[in-house]
C-alpha cells in the first residue's frame, strides 16, 4: 500500500526515510507538538513551500527548464483566492471560485508562455519568464482597484476556517481546536496529496520522458518524442501546482498583496532549497524546504542567544548579532552547497549506496 502511495519511489536510504518519517509526523502533528503561534506559522510555511518548491523541480530537476515566472503563478493563485474571497464574501463558494479562476488563468498563461518561448535556447527562454513575472508584478501593483495595489487584499474566509471558530469546548490533547488549526490541517492534506500527485507523475512513462529529455533533447526527439509538447506539458503542470500554492497560502494568511506572493525573493529562496534539497528529486523538496523555513524563522533566535552568551568576549557579540542574520544564513547556504554538491537528499542516497552495492533500491 505504501509503496503504491510513492508511486515505487523509496527513499533509497535508510537515514533519509527516518528523516521523513520524522518530518511526516511532525508536521501531522505540529499543533500538539509545537504550541505556539510562530511555530504553526513555520509549519504551515513548510507545507506551502514544500508544494511550491516540488512544482518547480518538475521543471528544472526533471525537465532541464530554468523559468522564473514561477512565483508569478504563485501569485496567481493567492490572488485568486483573494479577490473572490473579498468581493463574494466569506463562503466555501467564493473560495472554490477563486481557486477554479486562478487555475483558469495559471493553464492559459502557462500555455501561452510554453508556446511561444520553449522553442528558444535555455537562457533565452530563462530571460523570458523572468520579463513576464516582472511585468505581472507591477501590473498587480498597479490595479489597485482590483487587486489593493501595493496594500494587498484582506479578506475573510469561511467561518470553520475563522481563528474564532472553536467547535469543540474541550482541549483535545492540551490544545482548543480552532478555525486556525483546522486551517492547518486543510493545508497539511492539500499538500500531502499534491505531493504523492507529484510522485505520481514523475514516475510515470510521461516522468521519464521528461528525464530523458532532460538528459539528452536531441536524441528524445530522434527517437520520436515531441519534446516541445512534452516541455509544454511540463510547465502547464508545474503552474498549476504553483498555483494551488498560492491558494494554500492566501487561505493561511487571509490576506494577499504583491510583496507576499510574487516577491523575487521567493523565487530565490525557490531555487535555493532545490539546491539544497536536491534536484531531480520530490523528497529533496520536503527536506530543503523544512531546512530552509526553520533556519530562516529561528536562526535569530539562535543568535540572540550567542550574542547574550558570549557578551564578555571581544568580537564574538558582534559577530553574532541577531541583525547579521542573512550574513550566517548565507554562509550555511554556501557550505551546503560545497558540501552537499547533489543536495542532502543525492548525498544520502549515495551513502546508501556505496555502504549497501548490492542491496535493491527501497
Amino acid at each position: 500500500m505504501l509503496s503504491r502511495l510513492l508511486s515505487h519511489d523509496w527513499p533509497r536510504s535508510r537515514v533519509l526515510a527516518v528523516i521523513l518519517a520524522a518530518i511526516f509526523i511532525g508536521l501531522a502533528f505540529a499543533p500538539f507538538l509545537f504550541p505556539g503561534v510562530k511555530a504553526l506559522n513555520v509549519a504551515a510555511k513548510i507545507l506551502i513551500f514544500v508544494v511550491l518548491v516540488a512544482a518547480f523541480d518538475l521543471l528544472l530537476g526533471y525537465t532541464g527548464i530554468v523559468s522564473f515566472a514561477h512565483t508569478m503563478f504563485f501569485g496567481i493563485g493567492a490572488y485568486g483566492v483573494a479577490i473572490a474571497s473579498s468581493r463574494l464574501g466569506a463562503g466555501w463558494g467564493a473560495l472554490g471560485l477563486g481557486v477554479a479562476a486562478a487555475l483558469a488563468v495559471s493553464l492559459l498563461l502557462s500555455v501561452l508562455i510554453g508556446l511561444f518561448s520553449l522553442r528558444v535556447r535555455a537562457i533565452f527562454f530563462a530571460m523570458i519568464t523572468l520579463a513576464v513575472a516582472a511585468a505581472f508584478q507591477t501590473l498587480a501593483s498597479q490595479l489597485s482597484a482590483l487587486t489593493g495595489g501595493e496594500d494587498g487584499l484582506t479578506f475573510r474566509l469561511p467561518e470553520w476556517l475563522s481563528p474564532s471558530f472553536e467547535p469543540f469546548e474541550r482541549e483535545f490533547l492540551g490544545v482548543l481546536i480552532d478555525g486556525r488549526i483546522l486551517s492547518y490541517y486543510l493545508l497539511f492534506v492539500c499538500a500531502t496529496l499534491l505531493v504523492l500527485a507529484l510522485l505520481r507523475i514523475v514516475n510515470s512513462p510521461f516522468g521519464r520522458v521528461l528525464q530523458a529529455i532532460r538528459e539528452n533533447e536531441f536524441r528524445a526527439e530522434a527517437i520520436g518524442y515531441r519534446v516541445v509538447v512534452y516541455r509544454t506539458l511540463a510547465s502547464v503542470l508545474s503552474a498549476l501546482f504553483a498555483c494551488l500554492a498560492g491558494c494554500m497560502l492566501a487561505i493561511w494568511l487571509r490576506y494577499n498583496g504583491p510583496d507576499t506572493s510574487l516577491s523575487f525573493e521567493i523565487m530565490m529562496d525557490v531555487l535555493l532549497i532545490v539546491v539544497i534539497g536536491g534536484m531531480g528529486t520530490m523528497y529533496g523538496a520536503v527536506i530543503g524546504s523544512v531546512l530552509f523555513v526553520v533556519a530562516q524563522s529561528y536562526l535569530q533566535d539562535l543568535l540572540r542567544l550567542g550574542h547574550e552568551a558570549t557578551a564578555a568576549w571581544p568580537l564574538l557579540p558582534a559577530l553574532l548579532s541577531p541583525d547579521r542574520w542573512l550574513l550566517w544564513l548565507g554562509l550555511l547556504f554556501v557550505l551546503s552547497v560545497y558540501y552537499f554538491p547533489t543536495g542532502v537528499v543525492g548525498r544520502l542516497r549515495a551513502s546508501a549506496a556505496r555502504r549497501h552495492p548490492a542491496q535493491p533500491a527501497r
